[in-house]
């Protein structure tokens, strides 16, 4: 049994698969999930060739019951946590005029009502390893659009500044029991998400998710003393 352990959403592919790709190589035991099944088996397929423990559960996020599903399944094989990485993502673009209300609804789901849930069920397990090493850690996947709102991905944006506003509020709520939170804001990152730009930005140009599981890994490894609420990843010469 892994003595650390981490839930990754959103992990078949992109920037969840590298964290969590990168978690089992720090020796970590991984529950990966993710929205369709034959993805997400095929993907912690993947994972478990270079050893270390992983299982998976697939789940749509935006469903309370898929939520709590995956950290029962997660406590049961593992019984610790210490990591969560809430990155599980949707962005549907549309004028404001033209929005459909049940993109609307999939967009606050999974981009923040998933997040919030996952602190709510997983909150006992990640104060028991902050009780423990006061280093439990989870990351919220965050996007630049949730440093400045963007037409067309409104809603998206919308969603992603409310990732940033309540990864503060839980760094003043669960600081104090050893649980940092850190918001990440990634420019353009070359995964299926940003196929819609690719015309105009080439994948070359683009952030790698390697990029951002390697910013995951630094902080694993800073001191209990430090506390890092936000990172942002943008292009050379990108001003956001």
């Amino acid at each position: 049994m892994a003595e650390r352990a981490a839930i990754v959403t959103g992990g078949s592919s992109g920037i969840g698969f590298a964290i969590a790709r990168m978690l089992l190589d720090e020796g970590y035991g991984v529950t990966v999930s993710a929205r369709r099944p034959e993805k997400l088996e095929a993907a912690a397929a993947d994972l478990a060739q270079n050893g270390g423990e992983v299982q998976h559960v697939a789940g749509n996020m935006a469903s309370e019951e898929a939520v709590q599903q995956v950290v029962a399944a997660h406590r049961e094989r593992f019984g610790r946590l210490d990591v969560l990485v809430n990155n599980a993502g949707v962005g549907i673009g549309a004028a404001v005029g033209e929005s459909q209300t049940k993109f609307l609804d999939m967009q606050i789901g999974v981009n923040l009502r998933s997040y919030v849930l996952f602190y709510r069920e997983c909150v006992e397990l990640l104060k028991a390893a902050g009780a423990e090493h006061r280093n439990a850690l989870v990351v919220n996947t965050s996007s630049i659009a949730g440093k400045k709102g963007e037409a067309w991905l409104s809603v998206y944006a919308a969603t992603k500044h409310g990732v940033i506003g309540f990864t503060q509020a839980m760094n003043r709520e669960l600081n104090g029991d050893g649980i940092k939170s850190c918001a990440l804001c990634p420019g353009f990152v070359d995964t299926a998400m940003t196929d819609f730009v690719k015309g105009s930005v080439s994948p070359e140009d683009m952030i790698r998710p390697e990029d951002i599981s390697e910013a995951v890994r630094m902080l694993l490894r800073v001191s209990p003393n430090c506390v890092i609420p936000e990172l942002i990843f943008q292009r050379p010469g990108e001003a956001f």
